[in-house]
């Protein structure tokens, strides 16, 4: 059960990656629809494999040279605790797309010790950042 971790687009599986998004907390109810475009606009997917399953997920959008914003990071539950989501933070982080970049961001929960063992941190100068997060959009044109 050797896992295997991968940017190549065409052995992700949506639904798969469906199966564990529309359960976490900050993509509820997220459509097949919905992740296929957030995958064509990504600047990197990664997917995590073990028994022809996939059984991790994210993706990072970027200009891949001065910023990166890392999302959607995402284990299967019968996964958890085995490592899985630092190395495909790892593998993204090292990734020959994104290696010339130089400010990453991420937004996290729960998962802050994850994240610190690559040097994350609260927001330095937060006081220079402004964000702006509407209620997610009702989208009944997305089914799936």
């Amino acid at each position: 059960m050797e896992l295997e971790i991968s940017s190549d687009q065409d052995k992700l599986r949506i639904s798969d990656i469906r199966a564990m998004l529309s359960n976490a907390f900050w993509s509820l109810g997220i459509t097949e629809k919905e992740i296929s475009k957030g995958i064509q606009n990504s600047a990197l997917v990664v997917g995590a494999y073990k028994n022809k399953q996939q059984v991790g997920f994210l993706r990072v959008v970027s200009d891949k040279i001065r910023f990166a914003y890392i999302m959607d990071v995402i284990v299967s539950e019968n996964y958890r605790r085995e490592g899985i989501s630092r190395k495909m933070v790892q593998f993204a982080m090292e990734h020959n797309e994104m290696k010339d970049v130089y400010q990453w961001l991420l937004r996290t929960k729960d998962a802050h010790g994850v994240y610190e063992k690559f040097g994350f941190q609260k927001l330095q100068d937060p006081e220079l950042w402004m964000s702006l997060i509407k209620p997610r959009p009702d989208r009944h044109d997305y089914h799936g």
